[in-house]
């Protein structure tokens, strides 16, 4: 069915995207090879489903390889790019590898600068009767990020990441939003939103795009949108709608109509208007793939999330600790004011910044975004491979987080100390909320194991 295609080659194979693919390739029988510069939980998985990996980048890494596979990030004096080009062999992004495996399946691509992984989960959940191939860049509750499926449709978070989202064709495209990110390649977010616009417009006659009528950013190209479209949102005016919404706790209730007609109520069991949003994209797509909406509300209802997104970790002495890999300023806003919905207690935030573009990007906004958090601590920036910028810093951050009337903000910059910190200052009925791409999680981890050994 490949042709003469055997072996596959994937620099940057650890990462949330170029993982998931590797997931799939192996299904599909393909021999595949890797490296890293790291050990971690999801290079261990994948050489357990039988990848060969590398915990450095080598050149005689890429021996016997018919294509490689990278991801934007890698620099272009890898040196397994260079051996791959000087070897003449076929060279393609995670993204149009991707693409090309959707070719084989009716896909449904969820993007947007926020909500997409955690959507594109509960899409794949909504849609679980039809056994459909997904990738997803969060970890699903299994530890994995992609499965394979027996059905025709493929469900795949479509990252718009240094342009990768204009790689894909898909039959149903989803947008939750679009913010500002990624300003190291896009030049405004008026230029973001050009690219999502191409995206949807390349919708097939018998596809569909899914918008978010909430998001300011996608209400301003709707008119130019060319395709079938749905929207939904809180706003009425939408097509799919969420009513009498309710949240307590880690959960939410509200009532589905769309056009109309009252399909019923949906119990969510997860906190936030935000993630109220994301299951209506879910269930629009539902819909539009003719699942019935008992059957919808019923694989929603069992949801179990994505790993560090708005994760649980556990509760000792009446303090609750929460990971999420929120980021950006509306994802920041969104985990918090979720938190502040659905708990009636004092939120401490740990926040670490991740790239120092992006924290020189948008220090107006990140700025601005601490506003529900009743403590805000901050650390050093997690530099995802960057050089330092010059000016930009973690504790300038935090001075004018406070400058903009933050009230209570603690600059720890070491990691490692933040558990100490929060030993000293949190109380009993706060909730504890690590937020960050980095590696920030580990300390919510430790801050608990610390709070059950004094139990």
């Amino acid at each position: 069915m490949f042709g003469k295609t055997r072996h596959i080659h994937i620099i940057g194979i650890g990462g949330a995207g170029l993982s998931g693919i590797t997931e799939i390739l192996l299904d599909l029988g393909f021999h595949v090879t890797g490296s890293d510069i790291r050990e971690s939980y999801t290079t261990e998985h994948l050489r357990g489903r039988g990848a060969t990996i590398h915990y450095e980048h080598a050149a005689s890494h890429i021996q016997g390889a018919d294509v490689i596979v990278i991801s934007p990030a890698i620099p272009a004096d890898n040196p397994e790019l260079l051996a791959a080009e000087a070897e003449k062999i076929p060279i393609v992004r995670g993204a149009e590898m991707l693409n090309e495996i959707t070719r084989m399946r009716y896909s449904v691509a969820v993007s947007g600068t926020h909500g997409k992984t955690t959507t594109t989960a509960m899409t794949a959940t909504v849609l679980s009767s039809l056994d459909p191939t997904v990738v997803v860049g969060g970890k699903l509750m299994n530890g994995s990020h992609a499965r394979s499926g027996e059905g025709d449709v493929m469900v795949i978070e479509a990252d718009e990441a240094y342009g990768s989202i204009e790689m894909f064709y898909p039959t149903v495209a989803v947008v939750t939003s679009i913010d500002a990110d990624h300003l190291d390649y896009y030049n405004s977010v008026d230029e973001i939103g050009e690219t999502f616009l191409k995206f949807i417009n390349k919708v097939p006659f018998y596809g569909a795009a899914v918008l978010c009528l909430d998001a300011e950013n996608i209400q301003k190209f709707i008119p130019r949108v060319k395709k079938r479209y749905i929207t939904y949102g809180l706003e009425t005016s939408a097509d799919l709608i969420a009513e009498g919404i309710t949240v307590e706790g880690p959960t939410s209730r509200y009532r589905v109509r769309k056009n109309g007609h009252l399909y019923g109520e949906v119990h969510l069991k997860m906190p936030g208007r935000h993630n109220i949003s994301n299951s209506l994209a879910a269930i629009a797509v539902g819909l539009e793939l003719d699942i019935p909406f008992d059957r919808i509300r019923e694989r929603l209802e069992s949801f179990q999330g994505v790993h560090r997104r708005f994760e649980i970790l556990g509760e000792a002495n009446n303090i609750i600790v929460v990971d999420d890999y929120a980021h950006n300023p509306a994802k920041l806003k969104a985990a918090l004011s979720g938190a502040r919905a659905g708990y009636k207690r004092r939120i401490v935030a740990v926040f670490q910044p991740h790239r120092y573009q992006r924290v020189r990007d948008l220090a107006d906004e990140f700025s601005r975004s601490f506003y529900q958090a009743d403590v805000l601590i901050v650390t050093s920036i997690y530099s995802a491979g960057e050089a330092p910028i010059e000016n930009v810093t973690a504790e300038k951050l935090a001075q004018s987080i406070q400058a903009h009337g933050h009230r209570n903000v603690l600059y720890v910059p070491d990691t490692d100390e933040v558990a100490d910190v929060l030993m000293k200052i949190t109380q009993s009925e706060d909730i504890v909320i690590t937020l960050g791409a980095g590696d920030i999680s580990k300390v919510g981890r430790e801050f608990l194991s610390r709070l059950q050994a004094v139990n």
